[in-house]
């Protein structure tokens, strides 16, 4: 009975210490993401945007301008080709739920102007919902709010 208590306890002990470790890998996946994605937006490397992107992205801008997948996505780059701002966002708390293969990211958003200097030009904060349906992280879901 003691060495059955034993090794129940021994192999808890192991259950949660590789759900610790799997979180921990999943949400540096998820911060090496969104570095990548945030060096994408700064080459202004669309193709490498929406690679970062579920097929049935939703995300709503700043404005408040709503875009639904990668094609609104897409017509959305082909309509501000003049524009040269681009973004970064620094996460300030990930939860990842590795069972379900969802992940929540939330954090602050700066937008830059190159041609102004390399001070943010505008930023707020934003909100991330992750998935890992398909083996490897994506954005399925972002709310970027205008602060300042």
């Amino acid at each position: 009975m003691k060495k059955t208590k034993h090794l129940c306890f021994v192999i808890l002990c192991i259950l949660i210490f590789t759900t610790e470790l799997f979180s921990q890998s999943d949400r540096g996946e998820i911060l090496a993401t969104r570095k990548a994605s945030n060096l994408a937006y700064k080459s202004y490397n669309k193709a490498d945007i929406l690679s970062f992107l579920t097929d049935d992205v939703l995300i709503t801008a700043g404005n408040g301008t709503l875009l639904s997948g990668k094609k609104a996505i897409k017509q959305y780059f082909l309509n501000h080709t003049d524009s040269k701002i681009y973004y970064t966002r620094t996460a300030k708390e990930i939860v990842v739920n590795e069972k379900r293969g969802l992940a929540w990211e939330s954090g602050i958003w700066d937008g830059y102007n190159p041609e102004e200097g390399s001070d943010s030009i505008i930023s707020g904060n934003y909100s991330a919902m992750w998935t890992k349906a398909s083996g490897v992280w994506k954005i399925k879901s972002q709310l970027f709010v205008t602060l300042d």
